[in-house]
């Protein structure tokens, strides 16, 4: 079972999402923070991460880029989930390297086909 890591300070948020990724068939770790986020990932290794962009201790690009950089998870998807309406977050994302950006409130059935097609790439990839 796909194991993903939901890095996101708001707990309603975090909590529902863990939900709806347990009833589809996935594992769910949450980190409440950008330290928190970031040792969890190089500890379990995740199979793709969702990450909010504002944390509390650390910004959301600036540990997509730290965790880009690490063997643990250089080759993990990142999706990053937002609440902010700042029009340039997509070209931020795309050049970040991020696997896509949804914002709050979340299209659950869309992120799930992202999340799917992700998974399915990365598995497709280290086959080969």
């Amino acid at each position: 079972m796909q194991l993903i890591l939901i890095i996101e300070d708001d707990d309603q948020i975090a909590r529902a999402l863990a939900i709806r990724l347990k009833a589809n068939g996935y594992n769910a770790a949450i980190a409440p923070d950008a330290v928190c986020g970031a040792s969890l990932a190089r500890s379990m290794k995740p199979d793709l991460i969702l990450l909010d962009i504002n944390l509390p201790a650390g910004n959301g690009f600036q540990l997509a880029e730290t965790l880009f950089r690490i063997p643990e998870t250089n080759r993990t998807p990142v999706i990053f989930i937002t609440a902010s309406m700042d029009t340039n977050l997509l070209a931020k994302a795309n050049d970040s390297g991020a696997a896509a950006l949804f914002e709050k409130p979340l299209d659950t059935e869309k992120l799930l086909a992202s999340i799917a097609q992700h998974i399915r790439t990365q598995r497709d990839i280290a086959s080969v």
